[in-house]
């Protein structure tokens, strides 16, 4: 048995690159023993006990910058957690640590550096977190979801691989696009906007698609919208034959099989699962995203041609009808940005990295 831990979470773009990761290793090394550490107050704590994989979660809490007398906490957790980890090491030796981001994985990556570990990491956006700018100086290699998050990394401290971000690819044979929108109830000749902020929603998102559909959306339009869990009871009565008002999109691979443009946040788990759809969006960075990294990651996808960011001060129902009216009347345009999102997109970023990290075992 070799025991490889992985080590990220916070928010599901730290953990769920790590699940893809591992389970893309075990594909092809069934002797792994995949082994997940995370923080008890990040949504790690309610995802893995559903996975198949073992885990520990840890008092661990991010660095508090704007009240720092709260930062004992921060000490107290990382001096219990150490101890912690020395525990499962000796019941799991790890052959190797992958760390994916967010305050869950800096203690880990420490900790492996401090014992003579080899570590590894995955950064997936275009401007690198606090913990992945730190980590990048003792781990081996990082995985870069953005190119361009590159340049705001140490230089001559390890290997930086461009891979893209670890995703669930779309399959082998996608549904035509009627059989995919008769799932929804929609017109074969409909065009379809996909709606979603993640897996908690996006507000400004969601009052503004609300009062474009209260207001009167065009002809031939349709919505198929995830408003998340816990906004969905706030706009689940504008659900119609024509809009579609759900809590959440599982699998989510066929509300993309279905759509013609998408409306979404930045964050690097949609954007580059767009990507790999080919599927032309429009943008609106969370504004309070850490170091801003979602209009990075908007304006990077911008400039591509794979996209439009359009910033959450300037989201109004007069511009985003403008916009994806503009998107939707313009076969072309759809058809280039689709070319150009399948360009930027990596479906195959888990297997990728999967293979670097059976290097080290």
């Amino acid at each position: 048995m070799t025991h490889v831990w992985f080590s990220g979470g916070g928010t599901g773009g730290h953990l769920y690159p790590g699940l893809a990761i591992a389970r893309a290793l075990l594909r092809d090394r069934r002797e792994v023993q995949p082994f997940f550490v995370g923080a008890l107050r990040g949504i790690e704590r309610d995802v893995l006990p559903t996975t198949e994989f073992p885990h520990l979660l840890l008092d661990l809490h991010p660095l508090y910058r704007p009240q720092v007398w709260k930062n004992w906490r921060t000490l107290r957790g990382a001096m219990a957690s150490w101890a912690k980890l020395d525990a499962a090491a000796r019941a799991r030796p790890p052959k190797l640590v992958v760390g994916t981001g967010g305050y869950a994985a800096g203690l880990a990556l420490l900790w492996a550096w401090r014992r003579g570990i080899p570590a590894v990491q995955h950064i997936g956006d275009a401007i690198p977190g606090i913990t992945a700018r730190w980590g990048a100086r003792f781990t081996r290699e990082s995985y870069l979801g953005f190119p361009e998050a590159e340049r705001y990394l140490p230089r001559g401290r390890g290997v930086y691989r461009h891979t893209g971000n670890p995703i669930e690819p779309p399959a082998d044979i996608v549904p035509a696009r009627a059989e995919a929108r008769a799932r929804w109830g929609f017109p074969a000749h409909a065009t379809v906007l996909l709606v979603f902020g993640g897996s908690q929603g996006a507000r400004a998102i969601n009052q503004a698609v609300a009062a474009w559909v209260e207001q009167g959306i065009p002809a031939g339009l349709c919505i198929l919208w995830a408003t998340g869990k816990g906004q969905y009871d706030g706009f689940k009565q504008l659900d119609r034959a024509d809009v579609r008002v759900l809590p959440y999109l599982n699998p989510i691979a066929e509300a993309y099989a279905t759509a013609d443009v998408a409306l979404v946040r930045g964050g690097m788990m949609g954007t580059s699962e767009l990507c790999a759809w080919g599927i032309p969006s429009v943008i609106v960075p969370l504004p309070s995203a850490a170091n801003d990294h979602q209009t990075a990651n908007a304006r990077v996808l911008e400039a591509a041609g794979a996209a439009v960011c359009l910033p959450q001060a300037e989201l109004s129902v007069a511009r985003l009808e403008r916009e994806v009216v503009a998107l939707l009347g313009d076969p072309a345009r759809r058809s280039a940005m689709a070319a150009a999102a399948k360009g930027r997109g990596r479906p195959q970023a888990a297997a990728e990295i999967a293979r670097h990290v059976a290097a080290y075992l």
